[in-house]
Parts: structure tokens; sequence; C-alpha cells
């Protein structure tokens, strides 16, 4: 048939071939506000990381640290107060202008949409892992109802009892005072252990499946290190102790994910960073909390700010 050979019926099978052609994903897309230092952004970046792939992000460093003279040495170690300076973006897209922040873009128009901003580091991981789409195994919050109600207790668990802690041996400065905080962490860490035991491990999950309950304590578990360094050997977790066989069972996992592996600050570098709570001159919220007698998590914009 002469008609085949015709223009119109090849421009007809171009646009056939062309609407039946499977179209080309866009990723979902944000500004991340974070700061290299910060375990709490840390919680997210591991989330986007995870999810590699199935989220894109442009990094923002929005928050850093200024000295201030100490005019009067109220931190009585006669060094210069650091306070955090926070980038303009983070102060309008945050209320309480802390990181991590995940600032939706426009993937049309590269337009980001300041007003749909989402924060609170395990809120970030939830959002994270519902936006990229994944599922099964690739969830950081089951599928499962029951799991993933239990992912969440623990989340939040693992953050009031091991990871608040943390900043209560760093910045107390009475020595009974530090080791009750510490002895706080390793109670918890043992409660963890024992709920590890639950499943087929080494995570919480059954099949070595990651969580948001993972997340929240991983940012801090890598950073326990802190604590020989700045407080001596008392204040080591123990690798003999059976009770806490579990835990790092569970640390020596995720600290070989690829994952995490290409998310940790360096330890040099974190621990000068870390010195500045450590020697009470960090002007921060959490460090003002916990100065004030508080736990890190019940921290509080107007008592805290600085």
């Amino acid at each position: 048939d002469r008609y085949l050979f015709r223009f119109p019926y090849f421009f007809q099978l171009f646009v056939f071939l062309t609407m039946a052609a499977p179209a080309t994903k866009v990723l979902p897309k944000f500004r991340y506000l974070s700061a290299w230092f910060c375990p709490f952004a840390h919680r997210a970046t591991l989330a986007l990381e995870h999810h590699a792939g199935k989220v894109d992000y442009e990094w923002v460093e929005a928050l850093g640290w200024e000295q201030r003279k100490d005019e009067q040495n109220v931190t009585g170690t006669g060094k210069e107060w650091w306070y955090h300076w926070k980038a303009d973006e983070l102060r309008r897209s945050n209320p309480s202008a802390l990181v991590p922040t995940l600032i939706p873009v426009n993937p049309e128009t590269g337009v980001a949409d300041e007003s749909k901003s989402v924060y609170e580091s395990l809120v970030t991981i939830d959002f994270v892992d519902q936006i990229s789409g994944a599922t099964g195994k690739d969830r950081l919050v089951p599928e499962d109802p029951y799991e993933a109600a239990r992912c969440r207790v623990w989340a939040d668990k693992l953050n009031r009892e091991c990871c608040s802690p943390y900043y209560g041996v760093l910045v107390r400065t009475d020595p009974t005072e530090r080791k009750e905080h510490f002895d706080k962490l390793v109670s918890g860490l043992k409660a963890f252990s024992t709920e590890l035991k639950k499943t087929s491990g080494p995570l919480l999950l059954a099949d070595s499946q990651l969580s948001n309950a993972d997340l929240s304590l991983l940012p801090w578990a890598s950073r326990y290190y802190v604590f020989e360094h700045y407080r001596g050997a008392d204040y080591v977790i123990s690798e003999t102790d059976p009770e806490l066989e579990p835990y790092h069972e569970w640390f020596e996992h995720v600290m070989n994910l690829d994952s995490v592996k290409r998310t940790l600050p360096d330890k040099d570098e974190y621990l000068v960073h870390i010195g500045k709570y450590a020697d009470s001159s960090a002007r921060s919220k959490v460090a003002n909390a916990v100065r004030r007698g508080v736990a890190a998590h019940e921290l509080d914009d107007e008592k805290d700010e600085y």
C-alpha cells in the first residue's frame, strides 16, 4: 500500500511509540538545610542516602559557629563563647531555626517552596521514607502496621534514653551528674539490646531491614568515642558486658553499611567541634537546655534562645 510510505503514517507511528514509552520519573527534590557536625541532621542525611536514587537533594550548610567574647567568664574556662550562626533561609523556613530542614523544590521551575518545609529529625526520616516511594525491605518505616508502631516507639525511646544523655555527659560540670547521665545512657542501650533479641537480628527488624529506630540512635552511637576522649576511661561503653552484646552486633552491622560510611564526619574534626560542649563554651539551644537542667529533647525555643 503506497500510503504506508507517506509522512502522516510515520508521524502517527512516532506519536504512538512516544506515548507508549515509559515516562522518565521525576525525583522529589529538596534543599537540605543541614550542618556537618549535627547528629540530629545526620538522621535526615542517613534517610536521604538510604533512598539515594529515589530522592534528590542539594546540601546547604545552614548552621555553624562564631565566637563572642565571654566578658564575665560565665563559662569558667577563660575561653570565648561559641554561638551558632544560622542562615537566613533556615530562619525563614523553620520556626525554631534548627537543622535538619527540608525545603521542597519544584522540578519544573527549580523554585523552593519554604511554606512546605519539613523539620524535626525523626519526622524527616518518616517523610523521606514515604516520599521516596520505596516498598518492602527498602522501607525505613515498615509496611506492617504493628512493626511500624514498634519502630516509632523505639525511635522515640532511643532518642530520649540514648541520645539526650549524651549531652548531659558533656555539658554538665558536676562529675556525679555526668555519671548519672552516662549510666542512664548505658541502661537505655541494654534495654535496646533486649529488644533486639526479639527478631533474627542484628537490627530491630527481621532480615536486617534498616528502620527509623536504627537511624534514631546511629548518629549518637557513632559519636560515643568522644566520651573517652573528654571524660576518660570510666565513660567507655563496655564491650565485655554480655547485656550489651546485641547492641555491639547491631553497631558493627550498621557501621559497615555503605549509606552510613559515606555520611560519617571526620573524627578529629568532630572532636574539635564537640569540645565546645565538653568545656561548656557552646551556646546552642541543646547546650542551654542541658545547662539549665532539662534533657536535650526538652529544649524550649524561648528559654534556650541565645
